[in-house]
């Protein structure tokens, strides 16, 4: 039900609408917009996505607001370029994800009943199974059940996500010795490929050597994409400290000096 702030709200996603026109006008429009394609956004969606994260993380409701701005801005491009194309309109993504909602919460806006939580994922997932044509009451086989996981999250949750349901299933090391010799053995076939071989099998074994490296980390109860992010924190709070000690540009400096002045900020932080 609409409430105070619907129509504020509607005239200032109505402007933006209209400034990504603008933008994206043959005639006085932005020339970088302009050879935007839906491809060539995609580093930018997930870029903002994940701008959004953070300042969810930092709960500062500015930033918040301005980062979910910064995303808003994807959706309305990417709508403004499909489109232009004879697509579907931002009007069409509006209305299908509320169509989306309403089916999907029948216990809502249907007089259905649920009994909690859990009944409500149940009842979602089987409407969404029979949005899709699939038999809600015949399992789906592992391989289309993972391959929800490699589509819709990041690469490193993906991975744990599939490597939790794979041993679930069976696809399990008996303790971590295997998992560990697994780990070796991947970084061998890694270490030849660099070596000897092709840019896509060296991909391809630094691929298998990171999802062996998930595996440690399920093994061990850790998540790899907290233990990755608080790594690049703790990077860039040190070169942050080793720039205040620097009183030169650091390409002017030798290997063996930054590396004296890395270790100096390391024991300031710690």
């Amino acid at each position: 039900m609409p409430n105070s702030s619907t129509p504020a709200a509607l005239e200032a996603l109505q402007e933006l609408i209209e400034v990504v026109a603008q933008l994206r006008s043959p005639e006085g429009g932005c020339p970088w917009d302009l050879e935007q394609t839906p491809q060539s956004l995609i580093p930018f969606v997930i870029e903002e996505a994940y701008e959004v994260v953070d300042a969810i993380r930092q709960g500062e409701p500015a930033a918040i607001a301005e980062e979910l701005g910064d995303l808003l801005l994807q959706v309305v491009l990417q709508a403004q370029i499909a489109s232009e194309q004879g697509q579907f309109t931002l009007a069409e993504v509006a209305q299908n994800i509320t169509d989306k909602l309403i089916r999907r919460h029948p216990h809502v806006f249907a007089g259905a009943t649920v009994e909690g939580v859990e009944e409500v994922k149940q009842n979602w997932e089987q409407i969404k199974a029979i949005e899709k044509g699939e038999d809600p009451q015949k399992p789906l086989t592992l391989s289309a059940k993972l391959s929800r996981y490699a589509r819709s999250l990041p690469p490193l949750m993906a991975g744990m996500k599939i490597s939790q349901k794979a041993a679930a299933a069976g696809f399990e090391w008996e303790d971590m010795d295997g998992v560990w010799a697994k780990f070796h053995e991947e970084l061998t076939e890694l270490q030849q490929a660099i070596a000897y071989e092709s840019k896509a099998r060296q991909q391809s074994e630094l691929g298998d050597l990171l999802f062996t490296l998930i595996n440690v980390a399920r093994w061990q109860n850790l998540d790899p994409a907290a233990a990755l992010q608080e790594t690049n924190q703790r990077f860039l709070q040190r070169l942050a400290m080793l720039e205040t000690f620097a009183d030169r540009p650091l390409a002017d400096y030798t290997l063996a000096e930054l590396e004296q002045l890395w270790q100096q900020a390391k024991r300031q932080l710690s």
